[in-house]
């Protein structure tokens, strides 16, 4: 298993995708150094954009925080969200009624941006439901995940409306070993316990490429060639983006770890065009 650098790789692509945890920041925070890195980009003219199946605040927010933390070149037109694209499947779909939906109150941004009118599960009464139109799994947080959990399911039991996730991640790191359970978990235990089918968001869709990548051509045209996805997941980051025809990286610094890559890459035949330690330069 060859590791490269990063810092070398990048040079040879006018765009790249970086997923958000592991790959920009862990439980910690920003990994630091990493402003180095975008350092090294703008050096060079490479344009940047974090894609991200967090759905949990708005893009505006979601840039605010690597602002606050001394990441100042991140700005909400560099957010591509899955959120995004559940509020566009929104707007188009849904024209009246409320619409339910599990995470926090930033969360329920993505639904509030269409003029909807938002209803969080934990507030919802199962016996006033004739003018649900949607519900919608946003975050893993915001809500008891005993009663509300139980709520959705009874929920879609009365009532045949559609289901979105706007988060298709099933879990996210909260330390350099251990993980959390993430709305795509939670969505899945939900669609399986019902048998039912939900609309999904979020990597490895191509859909979610393919909205970062009209966003990126904005800028400036580039070829799927011309990009490069990175990420520290393999059924997400790396097989979407080999899906979509762009190179991939494989970073070693959040879910996949350095003594597992090797393996994981053999038995799942998820194959990335670079592994490299980190994005750090």
């Amino acid at each position: 298993m060859e590791i490269r650098s990063f810092k070398e790789v990048v040079l040879k692509y006018k765009t790249v995708f970086f997923d958000a945890y592991g790959v920009l920041k862990n439980h910690r925070g920003l990994i630091p150094g990493i402003d180095k890195t975008f350092e090294h980009l703008d050096k060079h003219n490479i344009d940047y954009y974090i894609v991200t199946n967090d759905a949990s605040r708005s893009p505006e927010l979601l840039a605010n925080v690597y602002r606050r933390k001394g990441l100042t070149c991140i700005d909400a037109e560099k957010i591509v969200s899955s959120g995004m694209l559940a509020r566009d499947w929104l707007y188009m779909k849904i024209k009246s009624g409320r619409v339910a939906y599990l995470g926090t109150d930033e969360s329920a941004h993505y639904i509030e941006s269409t003029g909807l009118k938002t209803m969080p599960i934990s507030q919802l009464d199962l016996d006033d439901i004739d003018d649900i139109r949607a519900l919608v799994f946003l975050d893993d947080e915001g809500f008891d995940w005993n009663n509300d959990i139980n709520k959705a399911v009874n929920l879609l039991r009365k009532k045949n409306i559609p289901t979105i996730v706007a988060n298709t991640d099933l879990n996210y790191p909260v330390s350099r070993t251990d993980v959390a359970v993430a709305v795509g978990g939670i969505s899945d235990l939900v669609e399986r316990t019902l048998g039912k089918y939900f609309i999904r968001f979020g990597k490895p869709d191509a859909q979610m490429f393919m909205y970062g990548y009209e966003k990126a051509c904005l800028r400036q045209y580039v070829h799927p060639d011309e990009m490069l996805m990175v990420g520290d997941t393999l059924f997400t980051d790396i097989i979407g983006g080999n899906k979509f025809g762009m190179d991939t990286v494989l970073v070693l610094s959040g879910n996949t770890l350095p003594e597992n890559a090797e393996m994981r890459i053999s038995y799942t035949g998820i194959i990335p065009t670079y592994i490299c330690e980190s994005i750090l330069t």
